[in-house]
């Protein structure tokens, strides 16, 4: 399931444009205190992104695997492209790239997950970012989070994640360290807290 196909069911599930937080006790270590950014569901099932979790790559690697620069072009980026942090989106497709930004940069390829916030997951915007030409806003994603139908709804009501309406700030922001506490300050959940009460289960 891809999010094309999500999207083009036209139907929009409750959890479109919500975070999922992991509860303390989640199970799957690949969620393990996890920020997951939903961009499609529907009752086929759930797309996002994990937006709170590095990787070793930097984006000077991805451009130079992709062969968008050579070495010597590496020392002239600018400092927006070569401080951009790359991020595990999920545990699934993990040596493709995806890039949630703002809707001030489009291509054919582009698909809206919402009404300020696009996907595109081609090589012209990566390119294009290399030239500090992109979008305002970017995070740069390899693999992605995904669910079957009714799969998400049930780890949700087993208690594994908290979901409130996603924050965009939140989505762009470069600090990854404390975004997982940021999120459920969202909710006015202090971690302490639930820490506390998922012990008490």
């Amino acid at each position: 399931m891809d999010i094309k196909t999500l999207k083009s069911k036209g139907e929009r599930g409750f959890l479109d444009g919500h975070f999922l937080i992991a509860m303390p006790g989640m199970a799957d270590t690949n969620f393990a205190r996890a920020v997951v950014y939903i961009c499609a569901h529907s009752d086929q099932g759930a797309m996002g992104f994990v937006i709170n979790q590095p990787q070793q790559m930097t984006f000077v690697d991805i451009l130079l695997h992709l062969k968008v620069i050579g070495d010597e072009d590496a020392i002239v980026l600018p400092d927006a492209a070569r401080s951009m942090p790359i991020q595990r989106g999920g545990p699934v497709e993990t040596g493709r790239g995806f890039v949630l930004h703002s809707d001030d940069y489009l291509t054919q390829s582009s698909i809206p997950v919402s009404d300020e916030i696009c996907l595109t997951a081609t090589v012209d915007i990566i390119r294009a970012m290399s030239r500090g030409k992109g979008p305002a806003k970017a995070a740069l994603m390899l693999g992605y989070a995904g669910w079957g139908a009714g799969q998400i709804e049930t780890e949700i009501a087993n208690n594994g994640w908290l979901t409130c309406p996603a924050d965009e700030t939140l989505i762009f922001d470069r600090m990854l360290d404390g975004k997982y506490n940021r999120a459920l300050a969202l909710m006015g959940v202090n971690p302490a807290m639930l820490s506390m009460e998922a012990g008490h289960g």
